[in-house]
């Protein structure tokens, strides 16, 4: 399976994201859209990278009914999108609905988000969970799986479980790499562009790191180098 370095595109325009783009040209041939810029800039943004033949992981994260997330699933695989979110925590009717729509888009694949990043052990049971991220994300990414997800969404630091416990060929895509940081910005889990390999990541996606360095394409040169050697 060949992975993607997905630079973050979480910004306040799509001149801003275009620029982004610019700077990084050839290097980089693959981009993640989020809900930030998605709102700010409309699809057109997702329809502007693919022209310029980048690959787009259109991270939506429905969490809705099927229905919704099945039109929502439709609509990314009319844009051209190779992947896309969908929350495992939606169950199983959400999941199957979600990969049944991917169908007719061959080139379309269902990531299922486990728990996000910026949670940690102790955020979990707020929500009415047991304190155990772990436990909560491979339970989710083996609900994913039987669903037909193509793959799943989740931090660095459950990777390795993730890749041991899961079939060969399904996808680990680990956001949350820093570059030199010391911190994680709202993100309670993440890690090196090394570690999230050795881990088990298939896919990585790098925001910050990147998209603020003073030379952006010297900072996505060094993630990519560090996650492809």
């Amino acid at each position: 399976m060949r992975g993607s370095v997905f630079v973050a595109l979480d910004v306040e325009s799509a001149q801003e994201a275009l620029s982004l783009v610019a700077a990084l040209g050839d290097e980089c041939m693959a981009y993640k859209v989020g809900l930030q810029t998605l709102v700010e800039a409309g699809p057109d943004i997702v329809r502007q990278l693919i022209a310029r033949r980048k690959k787009v992981f259109l991270d939506l994260k429905s969490h809705e009914i099927p229905s919704s997330v099945a039109g929502a699933v439709r609509a990314a695989g009319k844009l051209g999108a190779s992947m896309v979110t969908v929350h495992a925590s939606g169950g199983s009717a959400v999941l199957k609905s979600a990969v049944e729509t991917s169908l007719p888009f061959p080139g379309l694949q269902v990531l299922a988000l486990t728990v996000i990043t910026s949670l940690g052990d102790a955020d979990l049971p707020e929500i009415g969970l047991k304190p155990d991220v772990k436990e909560q994300v491979l339970r989710l990414a083996k609900l994913a799986v039987s669903c037909g997800c193509h793959g799943v969404v989740a931090s660095p630091h459950e990777a390795a479980m993730l890749a041991g416990e899961l079939p060969r060929g399904t996808r680990i895509v680990v956001p949350g790499i820093q570059l030199n940081t010391p911190t994680g910005g709202d993100q309670a889990r993440f890690a090196s562009p090394e570690y999230a390999k050795a881990a088990g990541a298939t896919d990585i996606v790098v925001g910050r790191a990147v998209a603020k360095a003073v030379n952006p394409q010297s900072a996505y040169r060094m993630v990519a180098s560090a996650f492809e050697r």
